[in-house]
């Protein structure tokens, strides 16, 4: 084995309240594809914002090709070749590529002050070479889909002449051919001896992409293993500590019950177009297609997000007019963005806050002043009922993992006590034992009488949680499918169906 690129050894970090990191420990080798797992809230990105800079050490030792250093901030991370590109791309929209890429480090021109644009339109363009990215560098980053983003991030990593690159959920918002693209680039990287850490909770990756492994769990290095003498099942065994048991779920037949929500030919622009379908009373309705089908514009359109071009809506028979989300929630409609941060919590506030926001009448006294006691005992139960960890529901919700956010949003609409709930990616982005947990209370609202309309774009997830099943492509519905008639080869046939016309 040769010299490690990094070396990290009882690395200690502890926040008000919470221990993160306990002695952990991770090392890394030159082209080496490393994945890095736990649970949301194991302390993978803790451990990787130590090592790049973001956070600092409060123990251990870190070595970087065998000398031992710290960043203290991401300066010095880059000075020392050690990049990180975050799950959620921290990118300036406004500017061209090249501009984001060097930011900060502007080539200047003779002339004093001013930026010698063509000199870093050159610059781009040759790191766009180095992992095959035909694009303009002139290009607007707003005008950029989120593949190529995160291919720009790669480049300004590059740019650093970064050794280790480390990546955090680097697929999540990716199609499967854009996924295909992106491991080709790292496989490349490899080649070209950088070192390459690899967090992600889609586990059938990391045995395509990934040479080792290295698990946490509740802030403690677990195990480092060779990824090819080790399964799927091994790993999530060492995340959580316990098994996981998803049994397959029986689906009923809720085709007699009542129809709580029917649409009749929605129309918007070219996104949505002539979409009728029916939600029964204790239904998990799947939504299945590809990016772009229109599943989540349709959505939108239900809950009053975005205006209607035409079309009907009618809850529990009675035809409504939808014109804003406050509208929807009125008539009963619940709805969990894919965007949980942006559209589903205000990261800023408590979990008390964010639990209670959309049911102030719930803790309202006469005169219009919050009962606090009142808030504080819904918030408390439903922290309970939903096993949300957190230290105190004081905690501000950014603090949280992914996992537990999702449930925060999830408690904030069954405090609501929503008869229809509209569930847009509900697990991505958390890990196997909080998707476990979800598929659980999905499972229990159905049972309880509650109608769920849920969007993925795991067809696994799908065709285990969902009595039907909805397929969209090109803003179309293509077909409407029976748990029981539904397969993966199916629904991907009606999910390309319009491309095959």
């Amino acid at each position: 084995m040769g010299e490690f690129l990094v070396q990290m050894e009882g690395i200690e970090k502890a926040f008000p309240g919470v221990h993160a990191l306990n002695q952990c420990r991770f090392e890394l080798l030159p082209g080496e594809i490393h994945a890095l797992v736990g649970e949301n809230g194991a302390g993978k990105s803790t451990l990787m914002k130590v090592l790049s800079g973001i956070y600092s050490k409060d123990g251990g030792t870190i070595k970087i090709k065998g000398n031992t250093m710290e960043a203290h901030n991401t300066r010095q991370a880059h000075e020392m070749g050690i990049s990180i590109i975050h799950q959620e791309l921290n990118m300036m929209k406004h500017l061209s590529a090249a501009q984001n890429i060097f930011i900060g480090r502007e080539m200047k021109k003779n002339v004093r002050f001013l930026v010698d644009d063509a000199e870093i339109n050159r610059k781009s363009a040759e790191l766009f070479a180095l992992i095959n990215l035909n694009l303009d560098p002139r290009s607007r980053v707003a005008n950029l889909t989120v593949a190529q983003q995160q291919m720009i991030e790669i480049a300004k990593a590059l740019s650093f002449n970064s050794d280790v690159l480390i990546m955090d959920e680097p697929t999540s918002a990716l199609s499967e051919a854009e996924v295909e693209e992106l491991f080709k680039v790292i496989r490349d990287l490899r080649k070209a001896g950088k070192g390459i850490v690899y967090i992600s909770h889609r586990l059938d990756e990391l045995h395509q992409i990934c040479d080792r492994v290295t698990v946490m769990r509740d802030g403690h290095y677990i195990s480092t293993v060779p990824m090819n003498s080790i399964t799927s099942d091994q790993i999530i065994a060492l995340m959580v500590g316990r098994e996981i048991y998803e049994s397959h779920h029986p689906h009923e037949d809720t085709s007699k019950n009542e129809v709580v929500l029917e649409v009749k030919n929605l129309n918007r622009g070219r996104f949505v177009h002539d979409v009728s379908f029916q939600l029964h009373k204790g239904e998990i309705l799947g939504f299945a297609g590809l990016l772009g089908a229109g599943r989540t514009e349709t959505m939108r359109l239900i809950f009053g997000a975005d205006p209607l071009d035409s079309g009907e809506i009618f809850i529990k028979g009675k035809k409504v007019e939808i014109r804003q989300p406050r509208e929807a929630v009125n008539y009963g409609i619940g709805y969990l963005s894919e965007d949980r941060k942006r559209y589903g919590l205000a990261l800023g506030m408590s979990v008390e806050v964010n639990s209670v926001m959309a049911n102030l009448k719930k803790i309202l006294e006469p005169l219009g002043v919050i009962n606090r006691a009142k808030s504080r005992q819904i918030t408390a139960e439903y922290v309970g009922r939903l096993n949300i960890k957190t230290p105190g529901i004081d905690q501000l919700a950014k603090n949280l993992s992914g996992g537990n956010q999702q449930k925060v949003v999830v408690g904030k609409w069954l405090i609501r006590d929503c008869d229809i709930l509209i569930f847009d990616e509900p697990t991505r982005g958390i890990d196997v034992g909080a998707k476990s947990e979800i598929y659980k209370l999905l499972n229990e609202l159905a049972d309880q009488g509650k109608s769920i309309i849920m969007i993925s774009s795991e067809l696994p997830e799908i065709l285990r949680m969902c009595h039907r099943v909805v397929v969209m492509c090109e803003g179309r519905l293509t077909a409407s499918l029976r748990a029981g008639e539904s397969t993966q080869e199916k629904i991907m046939y009606y999910a390309t169906l319009r491309n095959k016309d």
